[in-house]
């Protein structure tokens, strides 16, 4: 047995485990508690040892899609690796969606995959597919393991990987005689790899040259985005901010990082954001992107995109630096220890920033659009944003909220002020219709004293409303806001702007009695029609701490998400209402 893969030989009388008892062995040598799954073939030896022990719990889903939405909820409200274990097959392929999810918004997962007998792989045999393959495009690592020697190794390599550097999901495919076969069991200490070394601090030069930048800077904006909170940053950007007294603004994956009611956030920005934001953006001279990858949401037409600022970008993937936009600055690094070092800087220096007053000035002229602003008449349909609105001030801002993909999304994203990081747990780079209720079981699971809100859509929640019935038998008392407009919302937003309201299937005719329906799980179902019945509501579903309840709130089907950047446009060329 080779010393590069376990730190310490075991004495010849030890005891030998086989594959399936080693997994869970290395699972607790992880410290995992929580593994999201759904049992077949190729993992039944796995599961057999699941069912021995109490150290790891398992939480059986209804869809191996829904696994992996569990574990990236898990992941992005604690930071913490989410777990994912499925058979092989339509297992596997069933997860790929959440595995891609999890890769596009840099969460730590780490999806084990069963597979055939290594004799039986590249024959077709049942439920064979090839995973490495199929996942190599949206992972941050995957790996066959042949034998059992290497799966303590492999292991060990897919936690490590899975939460250094940009996190990011790691497959790990595990053949089913490989957790038959015995050896003694030893866990490495590190993880020996040579090849992959994040670098964590930036570099002494570069953060100079920013600094002098910022000493230029009239007219400067701080655009952070999720890896401020991958890194645990949010106390660091926060102090970085008031410091220098710049405006700030988040991306959809970044709310939270910074305070959403203090008063130098200018709200978020890119196609949905506020008009302030925008255009703070647009006429910025400098520009400090902290965890941010300037993507087509935020950007808009990219030869129009910041055409004034000198940029400098703040980010731990040397691949995300002018990948999308070029940049004056780059800092690889990260944003923790790179925001610490600005922060020491400046205190150092006797010379103080520039007065950027007259940009504050210009920023509240802006603000004056009030680009998020809607009116509620009590005897008109409901308004969408009323019913977040209300949610936002009954929960006093503290809940977990989750989401799934489309108008509602980018509401919640509009109106509820989050204070505190990993508190909005929603799918921002691959857009994942079915995200909203997994998601929210991995966060309630990890957050069981908590408040955990999952704002739908009637769309969407039809996705993986499977996993309603995961919610009855583990009595996780999500509160789900199905915001009901009776349309695909955004896809009819898109119809109304670009194909001359031609609403081609985007009409969700034979809707079920969502009621009936969570009822028939054993839920509480409750049902919205009118304005004056929403606050009085939702106080009262509040208070049913115990009980998962499922809010169908009838809402107006044409209402549409403003600001909104047309294809094409600039980030300033804002359509407002």
């Amino acid at each position: 047995m080779s010393t590069e893969l376990l730190s310490s030989q075991p004495d010849s009388d030890t005891e030998l485990l086989t594959g399936a008892e080693i997994f869970i062995r290395c699972l607790v040598e992880e410290r995992v508690s929580t593994v999201f799954g759904y049992p077949g073939g190729a993992v039944l030896h796995i599961y057999d040892e699941l069912h021995k022990q109490r150290e790891v719990d398992h939480i059986l889903v209804r869809h191996e899609q829904g696994a992996t939405h569990a574990a990236e909820g898990y992941a992005k409200s604690t930071g913490k690796v989410g777990v994912a274990l499925v058979t092989s097959g339509p297992g596997a392929t069933n997860a790929v969606t959440g595995i891609a999810d999890a890769y596009m918004d840099s969460v730590p997962i780490v999806v084990f995959t069963g597979q055939v007998r290594t004799a039986l792989i590249g024959n077709d045999a049942f439920q064979e597919v090839d995973t490495v393959g199929i996942t190599r495009p949206c992972v941050k690592h995957n790996i066959l393991v042949k034998t059992v020697e290497e799966m303590p190794l492999a292991i060990r390599r897919a936690f490590h990987i899975a939460s250094t550097g940009r996190p990011g999901p790691v497959v790990v495919d595990l053949p089913k005689d490989v957790t038959e076969q015995k050896m003694p069991f030893a866990y490495p200490e590190n993880p020996h790899l040579r090849s992959y070394q994040p670098t964590t601090v930036g570099h002494a030069g570069q953060i100079k040259r920013a600094i002098k930048l910022l000493e230029k800077a009239e007219r400067p904006i701080i655009y952070s985005g999720g890896g401020v909170i991958s890194s645990n940053a949010h106390e660091e950007l926060t102090e970085f901010t008031r410091l220098t007294g710049f405006p700030i603004t988040n991306t959809l994956m970044g709310l939270g990082a910074f305070p959403g009611t203090d008063p130098q956030f200018v709200q978020m920005l890119g196609m949905h954001g506020s008009y302030e934001a925008n255009m703070a953006m647009h006429h910025s001279d400098t520009l400090i992107a902290v965890g941010a990858r300037f993507d087509d949401r935020i950007t808009g037409n990219l030869e129009k995109f910041c055409p004034y600022a000198k940029v400098i970008h703040i980010d731990i993937d040397p691949s995300s630096i002018s990948k999308n936009f070029p940049v004056h600055v780059p800092v690889v690094g990260d944003a923790k220890h790179v925001l610490r070092a600005m922060i020491d800087d400046l205190k150092q220096r006797e010379r103080a920033l520039p007065d950027i007053s007259a940009w504050w000035d210009q920023i509240h002229e802006w603000a004056k659009k009030d680009s998020f602003a809607y009116k509620q008449e009590m005897d008109a349909d409901i308004k969408p944003q009323y019913v977040l609105d209300a949610l936002y001030r009954l929960t006093e801002g503290e809940a977990f909220v989750t989401s799934d993909v489309g108008q509602h999304q980018m509401w919640v994203a509009q109106l509820y002020k989050f204070n505190k990081p990993r508190r909005w747990i929603n799918s921002g780079g691959l857009g994942t219709m079915g995200f909203g209720l997994p998601a929210a079981m991995g966060v309630q699971l990890a957050h069981p004293d908590s408040l955990v809100c999952c704002v739908t859509g009637e769309a969407s929640i039809q996705m993986c409303i499977q996993e309603l019935s995961t919610c009855r038998q583990y009595g996780l008392p999500i509160k789900v806001i199905n915001l009901n407009n009776r349309y695909m919302g955004m896809v009819r937003q898109w119809q109304d702007f670009f194909y001359d309201s031609r609403y081609a299937m985007s009409y969700m005719e034979a809707l079920p009695d969502f009621v009936k329906l969570a009822e028939s799980y054993g839920h509480v179902g409750v049902k919205v029609e009118q304005a004056k019945d929403v606050e009085p509501t939702l106080k009262e579903v509040l208070a049913m701490k115990d009980r998962l309840v499922f809010v169908d709130v009838v809402t107006d089907p044409r209402e549409n998400v403003f600001p909104m950047i047309a294809p094409g446009a600039a980030h300033n060329e804002m359509i407002l209402s």
